[in-house]
């Protein structure tokens, strides 16, 4: 029963896939229609992927770090506006070929609610899907950064102090 659920779950999801690479796309895209999502819109750049939030109304974003004219950084500045944009709560994974806690650590302060680093496997972006829509996390300000709730706990004045 649950498994049924989360099959149909994972169907009905509208996923909005932003990378420059289309080789890259078509391989990320095979991976999720192999996982059952059936709703999966491509675009080149964050310019695009601006544009397809506003019209598409997916329910996950797949945003690479680097991208032509705005980078994935500054999709993520412009989405995470609350009451500027209209989906600033929109769950976003974002790929980057650097897994440096630097990276780590911006990619949080950014809102990106999972960091996968490339390649990808299947079964990483399954269990980051199935995490998104199992264990969905309210945003929250932290300081001035409007974030997914922390999984754990941690000390504000820590993460501030990172900025």
């Amino acid at each position: 029963m649950v498994t049924q659920q989360l099959e149909k779950a994972i169907e009905e999801l509208v996923v909005l896939l932003a990378d420059s690479n289309p080789y890259l796309r078509r391989l990320t895209r095979m991976m999720l229609m192999n996982l059952g999502v059936k709703s999966i819109y491509e675009t080149g750049d964050g310019v695009s992927a601006i544009d397809a939030i506003r019209h598409v109304n997916p329910d996950v974003m797949i945003v690479d770090w680097d991208m032509p004219v705005l980078d994935g950084r500054e999709v993520m500045r412009i989405v995470r506006s609350p009451g500027v944009f209209p989906k600033a709560s929109l769950p976003i994974i974002m790929l980057t070929d650097q897994g440096l806690q630097s990276r780590v650590t911006e990619a949080i302060r950014l809102g990106v609610h999972e960091l996968l680093v490339k390649p990808i496997s299947p079964k990483t972006l399954q269990q980051r899907l199935l995490g998104i829509i199992l264990y969905p996390r309210p945003l929250v300000w932290a300081g001035k950064f409007y974030i997914p709730m922390p999984r754990r706990r941690v000390a504000l004045n820590d993460f501030v102090h990172a900025a």
